[in-house]
């Protein structure tokens, strides 16, 4: 086995958090090749061979950030200090992010490697006269040595976070909430242009709230490749720091009512076709909503550029300010998007940066400094859709505010982004991108799962003083009163797999789980926002445990509850600090379950792994229809013990009054369930031309909703269990 400086391969994978051996669903073990765990160092930064590698990890590790706890003990810390250095020689200065100052002597702890007096060494250092009482915050901590005029040897982020996250506000009054989560996409009205839009949210927002719904869930808004419509799942973004311009209403766009040029095309019969076709489809066709969007779009940036940005008016000066306050965050999602642009029009098979020339895909490039220089009225264009899209989602958390909603926005932080979008090219380094981030085999996926995402690199994240992780909470915390983070297990483990390898030859790697956690909730609590944990699957008690001491609302699916005997579990057994819905957009929609949809779709696709595994899914599903009702019934929400088929609206309505009743703190109505959708929203291991994911709509246009009846029956079936607030918000206006 290869060594480095004394490290078996082994010894060195686990220093870095590779797991050397796994178990499996079915409890198997497994151990990686030896190719895999060079694979995976590899991608890390760390080459099995060179030691002089390994040493400058070892120092960029003594450099790492501190994250601690307010109220907690002064921090204890490695150092490399060079001979002769005595405890009196070293003193700690640190810088409040509120400009204030602290300082005192440091003390030895003791040495982890070396002689401190006789020769280089790393030793253990503690601060004496540590401050009783630290604020909250991102601070820097600076370590001097006295022998060398106070010279400055190591510099430390220090990052005071609060124990949990942001609670339920205790001024509603209510325990347990509930809200409608919808896929934005899918809303239908008679006014979008074929695809749910930012109006139409906040048109759900005031229904939601005249029904007692305390927020609305949403699916992740982050940006997708805007040359690339078709490219439409929500889970794997260009992105996740900026917003998908696609959800804009861009008849709302402040420019539009004063662009004729913009209100001649929209009016014309031509156009006005285009938009009654468009709202027509089941399925969102984004390519033609994209393209209708863009004519429009392009012609409001032209007057708004003509008539606020060059003679930079209020308004031209707000959307710089804009530009300013965020950063590269928009900045560089906008370069991106010009750059795509350009290169996809000269070469269609320009699908992300990788494919880009050589000379542009370093986004620190003279070749990409000169495209931002010459072509800046491309970026802006890009700019001003970001900052349209944000003024707009401002407005829908305003509406949620003015309606008396507790939470508001409740938004969705996807696991990654795509490997050729704007997010890996603003930070390469921080990623590993010679590895996909998926899952191991398992009774649905025997082969394992690859969702083609490359995952951050724990060591580079540290490195980094955990800045990606900051940027990412603050762009998707924004106009939201909650978030929810999709496969939370990934703050402590993600199943990496080398790219070149199959999903069966990857192996876990493990992130510093405590310092995410504590930075969660600091973020939280300084953005007002509670925080769901999406941990379903295997969780070992001890995240499970951790997530909950943070005040992390775990993620309850009804499907999911069984008692040992496979029976659904009674409400008065769920737990408080949850969340509780039916379904996901990945798992089948309330009717769907009944009727076997999804296992049909399966079926069709040759989805089983082998027949008898089909066989036993459809006879377990029956199985499950007959413990569901008897469920009911024992709850007392229907009163007869009987399956029937189809699924009755009166069983729709018991089966939320069951979930209703548990003591969660929320609760989600998916309103695909509310409508009788049997189709899910997304199947799992299928492409495009296999099942159209992320495309369908809801059957009911939004204006119609209250003459339909049943968002309202469910929503009052739900305030009869004592959950959410007395109807509020009824002096809005109706969608």
């Amino acid at each position: 086995m290869s060594e480095l400086a004394g490290e078996t391969l082994d010894e060195l994978c686990e220093r870095h958090g590779i797991a050397t051996r796994y178990r499996d669903f079915w409890q198997h073990e497994h151990v990686p090749t030896d190719a895999a765990k060079r694979a995976l160092l590899a991608a890390m930064g760390v080459a099995s061979g060179s030691a002089e590698l390994a040493s400058q990890r070892a120092g960029e590790a003594r450099h790492a950030p501190l994250v601690i706890r307010v109220g907690g003990s002064p921090p204890v810390f490695e150092l490399a200090v060079v001979a002769p250095v005595r405890p009196e020689h070293l003193h700690w200065h640190l810088a409040l992010e509120s400009d204030g100052h602290s300082a005192g002597p440091c003390a030895f702890v003791g040495p982890v490697g070396g002689d401190p007096i006789a020769g280089s060494a790393t030793v253990r250092v503690s601060c004496s006269g540590w401050p009783d009482a630290l604020p909250l915050g991102y601070h820097e901590m600076t370590i001097t040595e006295a022998l060398h005029g106070g010279a400055a040897i190591a510099t430390f982020a220090l990052i005071v976070c609060p124990p949990q996250c942001a609670g339920i506000p205790a001024a509603t009054g209510v325990s347990r909430l509930f809200g409608p989560a919808i896929q934005l996409y899918a809303l239908r009205s008679r006014r979008n242009w074929g695809i749910g839009d930012f109006t139409d949210l906040a048109a759900l927002v005031q229904l939601g709230a005249r029904h007692g719904a305390s927020f609305i869930g949403v699916n992740p808004l982050h940006e997708l490749f805007l040359d690339q419509p078709a490219h439409a799942s929500p889970y794997s973004p260009s992105t996740r720091l900026a917003l998908n311009p696609l959800y804009l209403d861009v008849e709302s766009v402040e420019d539009f009512s004063a662009s004729r040029s913009a209100g001649a095309h929209v009016a014309s019969p031509a156009f006005q076709a285009r938009l009654d076709a468009l709202r027509a489809l089941d399925l969102v066709d984004y390519e033609g909503v994209a393209a209708a969007k863009r004519e429009v779009l392009e012609l409001l940036f032209e007057h708004f550029r003509r008539e606020h940005l060059e003679p930079l008016s209020d308004r031209g000066r707000a959307f710089r300010a804009f530009a300013d306050a965020e950063g590269a965050r928009s900045y560089d999602a906008a370069l991106f998007d010009a750059m795509q642009a350009h290169f996809a029009r000269a070469d269609t098979r320009v699908w992300g940066w990788p494919a880009w020339p050589d000379s542009h895909r370093d986004r620190q490039s003279a070749a990409v400094s000169e495209f931002a220089r010459t072509r800046g009225l491309d970026v802006d264009f890009y700019l001003y859709l970001q900052w349209e899209s944000d003024r707009q989602l401002a407005h829908v958390a305003q509406v949620a505010r003015d309606a008396g909603m507790a939470i508001g926005l409740y938004r969705d932080l996807a696991v990654g982004a795509n490997p050729g979008g704007a997010e890996t090219w603003q930070c390469p380094q921080s990623f590993a991108l010679a590895v996909h981030v998926g899952a191991p085999p398992d009774e649905f996926n025997q082969s394992g799962q690859d969702w083609g995402l490359p995952p951050w690199n724990p060591d580079r994240l540290r490195a980094e003083s955990y800045e990606p992780w900051i940027a990412l909470l603050r762009a998707n915390m924004r106009h939201a009163g909650g978030l929810r983070i999709d496969h939370v297990m990934g703050l402590l483990r993600l199943f990496w797999i080398p790219e070149t390898m199959a999903p069966g030859d990857g192996t876990y790697v493990h992130y510093p789980l405590d310092d995410l956690l504590a930075i969660l909730a600091l973020e939280s609590v300084r953005n007002a926002c509670i925080v769901v944990g999406e941990d379903l699957g295997t969780v070992p008690d001890s995240v499970r445990s951790a997530l909950h001491d943070a005040l992390v609302y775990s993620y309850r699916v009804l499907y999911f509850e069984r008692g040992s005997d496979e029976e659904f579990l009674p409400p008065a057994a769920y737990p408080a600090q949850a969340l509780v819905t039916v379904s996901t957009h990945d798992l089948p929609t309330l009717h769907g379950f009944w009727q076997g949809t999804d296992l049909a779709a399966r079926d069709a696709l040759r989805l089983f792994p082998s027949a008898p595994l089909r066989n036993r899914q459809h006879d377990d599903r029956a199985a499950d229809r007959a413990r569901l009702v008897r469920a009911l019934a024992r709850e007392g929400v229907l009163p007869a013990p009987v399956v029937a088929d189809p699924l009755s609206f009166e069983q729709v309505i018991a089966l939320h009054a069951y979930i209703a009743r548990t003591p969660c703190a929320l609760m989600t109505v998916q309103l695909e369930d509310v409508f009788g959708e049997p189709e899910q929203v997304n199947l799992p291991a299928t492409a495009g031309d296999q099942y159209p994911n992320w495309q369908r709509k809801i059957r009911v246009d939004i204006e119609d909703w209250e003459r339909d009846g049943r968002f309202g029956a469910l929503c009052a079936a739900i305030r009869a269990q004592g959950r959410g607030s007395a109807p509020h918000g009824t002096d809005a206006v109706r969608p």
